[in-house]
């Protein structure tokens, strides 16, 4: 099992920390992880992505230019992404803010509405990670359990008392995650 995935965004939407949170997630389930952030000097409103791969073998290079699945926060993130899904791919977004959807036809496409959930749920900051269980709905390539694991190692202790609302946000994007088409 290879999953090769770009997340792109805004700074400050959680970009990093959610590819950083599935990245350790991946090392608690014993499996070979590269983490590759890329953001513009801005410290939050600027263009954020980062490429994650997860894989049970040896990763020969963290550089990689086209995705298994790719996970897109704004319309900037889409309009540049979009292509670069392997065909039969998976391109999930999150549908705050965008003005053209997803057009391919050759990939699955699901949409999860996560900033109108956080909204709901009053906590902007789980945003990423209801995102972030939409994502393992539809691809569970590492178990929920691990991500809680992954969740205490990537935050600073002082933020441990937040890790059940994220894991609370988790399961919430995994039942609201819904397909837009089928291929």
């Amino acid at each position: 099992m290879t999953e090769e995935i770009i997340i792109a965004g805004f700074g400050g939407q959680g970009v990093l920390s959610m590819g950083k949170i599935l990245a350790y997630s991946g090392i608690m389930q014993d499996q070979e992880v590269s983490w590759m952030p890329s953001y513009g000097p801005e410290m939050r409103g600027g263009t954020a992505n980062v490429t994650v791969i997860l894989s049970d073998g040896p990763i020969s290079s963290p550089i990689i230019n086209k995705f298994d699945t790719a996970i897109i926060l704004n319309q900037q993130s889409l309009d540049k992404f979009e292509s670069f899904v392997k065909p039969g791919g998976v391109l999930i977004y999150d549908g705050n803010g965008i003005t053209r959807h997803p057009e391919r036809t050759d990939i699955s496409v699901y949409r999860v509405d996560a900033a109108e959930e956080a909204s709901k749920m009053e906590s902007a900051k789980i945003f990423n990670m209801i995102v972030l269980g939409g994502y393992l709905k539809v691809k569970p390539v590492v178990k929920l359990d691990n991500v809680v694991r992954g969740l205490e190692k990537s935050l600073p202790s002082r933020h441990h008392a937040l890790i059940p609302l994220n894991e609370k946000a988790i399961k919430r994007g995994m039942e609201i995650i819904r397909q837009m088409n089928s291929i």
